[in-house]
């Protein structure tokens, strides 16, 4: 028996002053007493809310049960140690889309759900199980109530695959070149041995038996002696049992990753840096040492990190400084994992710090120190804005020649050039030679004679105009060669046939050419003529002498290209103001 206090406003009683409206100067409650049993005492349930650990997820069609989730942590709650404090474990159902909590019949004639301890099993599961579950463990005077969800999905066939699975596979590591048995997991859960059950096994989607030597089956077992690369993947297992006269199933997977041998050495190994290398640094820049480690597989952590004075990045604590990690390469389970410690801002005191990077595993640790080298400074802006402007030049420069090279070479003999009236005793600067007929003579006289003497300044001999009479053509023809510095001939058709002058000046001119050295022979060509017309001499001469050629009326300009090319040819002289 318990006593009952019931209190009840003053608000829904009259009030305690007869007259009406009278002021109350306090509020006064009436209370009640009455005896209640126990049997009819209301007990607040502790809801710990919906699990933590996710939904449970599971094929239609297949079997299923849930745990409830209030014995994951034996040390609070213990089903045996409940059952004999005389807690009761009750099941509750929400449906998918509702709000009400409805209690599980066990009693129901498909008896597919049932309660065995703390769990509650579904054989087989349909799509509408899905939702809610509600596990509440209770008594006279306590009670404590946690949520889990269900979602089943459709067992649809897939065609690329015979089978599927709902729940998350389990990761079995398997070494290189050694053995290991696969055992379906959940397959303890279903009762044994009074329950004939059956396992068959999948990889790659496809049943199969004994496929070779290295794997066969053993019972539920699937046993792997000499684990190879092709080896690894997903192994689907199917458990088929018989229970209540009907046949249940389910699916469990295993994924399989193959990792480095267990013969192969474990130890950490760093790869950079390596013995003798020297990081080049920058002050008041940012400085990134790079640190490789490999670090082969083993169970447990493994963890790479820089530490500076014996001081790791965490404790030094300084905002300047730095690290980033990661796993570069991941070649079955070994991993060479790069770790770059960023320092900004370098100065000369970091310069002086002791900079070691190290890395661990099960089985070692490996340490090595990276040495530092202040980086000599290069103007490599200045270097490069100062080949860039060079280049630059130059290209101007091979532009400005190739198009005015003449003008370059005259303006450099006016300014640089030996004047040869200085050097030799000779009396003309040009001896004129050209085939004796109107048309030849009339472009000697009016045309070069006239540029050469009255523009350009130079010394003119023409055989015609400066001999006296009664001499030999052939005495004095001779002497005025030797005595000029050029002999300029004019060809045309009619030069060099056998016998001329002309030809006796062309043969003056390079004999002396060729035994003093101190006469020039120059080639004008006045008019397009056959090389079958060249007699041998002149067939000599064009293939060692300079040819300028006459272009009409293009060359009669002064600032023509005819003319820039003879004044090369012809001794330096300077242009008359």
């Amino acid at each position: 028996m318990v006593i009952h206090l019931s209190c009840y406003s003053p608000m829904l009683l009259l009030p305690l002053h007869p007259e009406r409206g009278a002021p109350r100067e306090r509020e006064v409650w009436f209370c009640l007493s009455r005896v209640i049993p126990l049997s009819l005492l209301v007990i607040q349930c502790h809801d710990w809310g919906e699990s933590d650990d996710g939904a449970v997820r599971v094929m239609e069609g297949e079997a299923c049960w849930l745990l409830c989730p209030l014995f994951s942590h034996p040390t609070v709650y213990n089903y045996s140690s409940a059952q004999a404090a005389g807690l009761n474990l009750v099941w509750y159902h929400v449906a998918a889309g509702q709000d009400l909590e409805q209690p599980i019949d066990f009693h129901h004639p498909d008896q597919r759900l049932s309660k065995e301890r703390e769990r509650l099993w579904l054989q087989p599961t349909t799509t509408q199980d899905a939702g809610q579950y509600i596990c509440m463990l209770r008594n006279r005077t306590s009670c404590a109530k946690i949520a889990m969800r269900l979602e089943v999905l459709p067992s649809g066939q897939d065609p690329n695959c015979e089978v599927k699975a709902a729940v998350p596979p389990t990761p079995v590591i398997a070494p290189i070149q050694d053995g290991r048995t696969l055992t379906c997991p959940d397959l303890e859960h279903i009762k044994l041995p009074n329950t004939s059950h059956s396992v068959t096994w999948y990889h790659g989607c496809n049943a199969f038996g004994n496929f070779n030597i290295d794997r066969v089956l053993k019972g539920d077992k699937l046993v792997i002696h000499v684990m190879l690369e092709h080896y690894q993947g997903l192994y689907h297992c199917v458990v088929t049992y018989e229970t209540k006269g009907r046949a249940i199933k389910f699916t469990r997977v295993v994924n399989v990753t193959a990792v480095s041998s267990s013969g192969l050495p474990k130890q950490p190994n760093i790869l950079n840096p390596a013995k003798e290398q020297l990081y080049p640094v920058k002050q008041g820049s940012e400085v990134n040492l790079t640190c490789r480690v490999s670090l082969p597989y083993l169970e447990g952590p493994r963890e790479t990190w820089w530490t500076i004075d014996g001081k790791t990045v965490d404790q030094l604590a300084d905002p300047r400084i730095s690290f980033t990690s990661r796993v570069v390469l991941d070649y079955f389970g070994d991993w060479t994992v790069e770790n770059v410690l960023r320092i900004q801002d370098f100065s000369s005191e970091d310069l002086t710090r002791e900079y070691n990077c190290s890395g661990r595993n099960g089985r070692d640790v490996a340490t090595r120190r990276a040495v530092l080298e202040e980086e000599v400074y290069l103007p490599s802006v200045e270097l490069g804005c100062g080949l860039g402007v060079t280049l630059f030049l130059m290209l101007v420069l091979f532009v400005v020649y190739h198009i005015f090279w003449l003008e370059l070479l005259l303006l450099y003999r006016s300014w640089f050039g030996t004047d040869e009236r200085c050097t030799d005793d000779k009396e003309y600067d040009i001896y004129i030679s050209y085939a004796r007929n109107s048309e030849e003579e009339q472009f000697v006289l009016l045309t070069l004679r006239r540029v050469l003497e009255n523009e350009l300044g130079y010394t003119v001999c023409i055989f015609d105009r400066d001999s006296l009479p009664g001499g030999t053509i052939t005495d004095e023809t001779l002497t005025f060669v030797g005595r000029s510095r050029r002999v300029l001939v004019v060809l045309s058709p009619g030069y060099g046939l056998q016998g001329t002058q002309a030809l006796l000046e062309l043969k003056a001119g390079l004999d002396s050419m060729a035994w003093g050295g101190h006469l020039r022979v120059i080639l004008v060509q006045y008019k397009p003529l056959r090389r079958s017309g060249w007699v041998r001499e002149l067939r000599r001469a064009r293939v060692a002498l300079a040819l300028v050629r006459w272009q009409g009326d293009k060359s009669s300009d002064l600032s023509s290209t005819f003319w820039k090319r003879l004044r090369v040819e012809l001794p330096v002289r300077r242009i008359k103001d």
